[in-house]
């Protein structure tokens, strides 16, 4: 017997996992009310559940969050029972597209929702955003990219220095889109698949000062490196436990997290001719690092660890800044900021500003949020405050447009001075 199904309502914060007619939009003119904030939580708590069984979404096992390509997303254990044996490859139960039953990737950006419900605790995301202080920071959106459609889950954006174009790394069949000046997808590539130059499933993008597209692929445990045209260049697959974050330095060498080492490397290559010249580790003992970020002007690195304490609900953020020769400048976690500010933060991306500021995307408030320099630490200075979902990218371009990811509604964001 076939399971009753129960297509998904539109959700007002998330509601990309579901498509809509029109998900790509500008920032409300104001802050919800309170009253709009709760009834948005709740709209977002029951993102967190399955819509064909109903059970909550879970980090592991039968609850875990799986992607179809269509962007629709279920647990582990319903994609396994459509998908049974006997069948004709996974029926979307939503849309009624037909996939393969091995074309289903994790939802990362629901597995990230589900760690930063954990560090909010009995809060609601949507309600601590419509609590968070607004703070007038004279960006106004310019122009939003993607949406859905064109970008499905997309998990990290880069600017090229040379060109302005934008690299967005999704969890489409073409991993990797490219957008101009005007807006408009130029180019894609980075094939879904299991040959070598293929790319499982991408966690950040980063592009290099000679135009070269880095990737992080968490699928292959592997960096991989294509040209503008989109032509694989190089592929590192040794050293690495699960590289995540990406950026690059002034002297065009990358910098990558792997998240389950506990490390930070330095990796310095030949991506033309596709020649490793040295990877190796400039700090370790670091809990779960993802995003990362190099300061242009100074060398100083910024890295976000992901920190599980002992009991539920106890996850929660650290931000650390090196120096150039990786002496500790400064650090703020979730907590030490809470004690001080009326006000926690979830951060999943960090930049760097030409002041040398340090800026994190906080998906606890939905938001983008200034920390001020390493010696300034702790400042807390909202500069976007509302029109987001669930921001996890962020980057500037060189004419100091700020760049905000949005996993919420697919879309790239971009804000310049008013």
């Amino acid at each position: 017997a076939s399971l009753p199904l129960t297509p998904p309502r539109p959700l007002p914060a998330l509601a990309a996992f579901f498509p809509a007619s029109s998900l790509s939009r500008p920032p409300a003119a104001s802050p919800p009310a309170p009253a709009a904030g709760m009834a948005a939580a709740e709209e977002l708590l029951a993102l967190l559940e399955c819509k064909v069984c109903f059970e909550p979404f879970g980090p592991s096992g039968q609850r875990r969050p799986r992607n179809l390509p269509c962007g629709h997303v279920l647990c582990q254990d319903c994609a396994a029972a459509l998908g049974a044996a006997g069948r004709r490859g996974l029926e979307c139960p939503f849309c009624r597209r037909a996939w393969g039953s091995s074309e289903t990737s994790d939802c990362l950006p629901l597995l990230q929702l589900l760690e930063a419900a954990g560090a909010a605790g009995s809060l609601p995301l949507a309600a601590a955003a419509a609590a968070a202080p607004a703070a007038p920071s004279g960006l106004a959106l310019r122009i939003s990219l993607g949406g859905w459609g064109q970008l499905v889950n997309p998990s990290g954006v880069a600017a090229c220095p040379r060109s302005g174009r934008l690299a967005v790394a999704h969890d489409g069949k073409k991993r990797i889109k490219v957008f101009g000046a005007s807006g408009a997808c130029v180019r894609q590539f980075g094939e879904r698949g299991e040959a070598g130059n293929d790319v499982k499933y991408p966690l950040d993008v980063a592009v290099t000062l000679d135009g070269h597209v880095v990737v992080s692929d968490g699928g292959d445990r592997a960096v991989k490196a294509f040209d503008l045209e989109g032509r694989g260049t190089l592929a590192i697959r040794e050293g690495f436990s699960l590289p995540w974050g990406l950026d690059i330095t002034r002297e065009n060498e990358v910098v990558v997290t792997d998240s389950e080492a506990g490390a930070l490397y330095r990796l310095a290559a030949d991506f033309g001719k596709g020649k490793l010249r040295k990877l190796q580790v400039i700090q370790a003992k670091l809990t779960s690092p993802r995003g990362v970020a190099v300061a242009q002007a100074s060398g100083a690195i910024a890295v976000i660890e992901h920190l599980r304490a002992k009991g539920a609900n106890n996850s929660s953020t650290r931000v650390k800044i090196f120096s150039a020769d990786m002496k500790l400048l400064g650090q703020m976690d979730t907590f030490g900021l809470n004690l001080i500010f009326p006000s926690k933060i979830y951060a999943t991306a960090v930049a760097f500003d030409r002041e040398g500021q340090v800026i994190v995307t906080d998906v606890y408030n939905q938001a983008v949020v200034c920390l001020g320099k390493p010696e300034e630490f702790p400042v807390f200075k909202p500069i976007i405050s509302h029109g987001l979902s669930y921001p996890v990218g962020l980057t500037y371009m060189t004419n100091n447009s700020l760049v905000v990811l949005d996993g919420g509604d697919h879309s790239v964001k971009i804000y310049s001075s008013t």
